[in-house]
């Protein structure tokens, strides 16, 4: 079993599932009382908000990635950022480290095309839903077509997000909020809608509409402990179950 470098905080509150999901994973699977091997470098959020209100995006690569190489000191095989918005600053963390990182939007759009869908809608910061770090990815590298809510309601996503689910505050007419959007972006054409933030699932779950969602937090954390499982990346010494 390889070990994951969780690259958290971002906010504390959406890093929790991906610990708990990692190591309910590896129970699953490996059986008795086995865990993952995980390294947790958990930033503070505070610091780096202010970097993103300032788009100073180049100061919080250089934080993220000396908090990656810290994870790889410390004996991570691979660098998981906890944050959809972060990817943003991907290749500085990749620029930082020798080891692998394990891109939020690929497994996102493996799964999706997986399940049959071709358009999908993208909730998010503001940050994810309007700059090209992320969409991009997804078109370009993918072939899935995005789709946005309106500016108006893309202001409404961020504000809960930041306002709200990283504040641990769950309101019930912010769920009437993202049920209303989550509708109009399938009256958009919209086939299913990815949660690309990965504190919108604190406030909502497929038993919350009839459109197909896409939790970017489990399927990332899944896909991250399925990779430390891979038995043709193992290192040496280590073993794993037969059947």
């Amino acid at each position: 079993m390889k070990t994951i470098g969780l690259l958290g905080g971002m906010s504390w509150e959406s890093t929790v599932p991906y610990y708990r999901l990692i190591n309910e994973f590896v129970k699953e699977r490996l059986g008795g009382l086995h865990s993952a091997r995980l390294i947790l470098h958990s930033v503070d959020f505070h610091d780096i908000q202010r970097l993103q209100k300032a788009g100073d995006w180049l100061a919080a690569g250089h934080l993220l990635g000396d908090a990656a190489r810290s994870l790889e000191v410390a004996g991570a095989d691979c660098v998981v950022i906890c944050s959809n918005t972060m990817h943003k600053v991907a290749p500085a963390i990749e620029g930082a480290v020798n080891i692998p990182l394990l891109h939020i939007a690929d497994p996102t759009a493996d799964v999706i095309k997986a399940a049959g869908y071709a358009v999908v809608g993208l909730l998010g910061t503001k940050f994810t839903m309007e700059q090209d770090f992320y969409r991009d990815r997804l078109t370009a590298g993918h072939g899935l077509t995005v789709l946005t809510p309106s500016s108006a309601d893309r202001d409404s996503v961020h504000r809960i997000i930041f306002e709200e689910l990283c504040l641990g505050k769950v309101q019930p007419e912010s769920r009437q909020t993202f049920q209303r959007i989550i509708h109009a972006l399938a009256a958009q054409g919209a086939q299913a809608v990815i949660l690309g933030c990965t504190e919108i699932s604190m406030l909502i779950s497929q038993n919350h509409t009839s459109i197909p969602l896409f939790d970017t937090t489990a399927i990332h954390a899944l896909h991250a402990a399925a990779w430390a499982l891979e038995p043709n990346e193992s290192k040496a010494g280590d073993t794993l179950p037969l059947g």
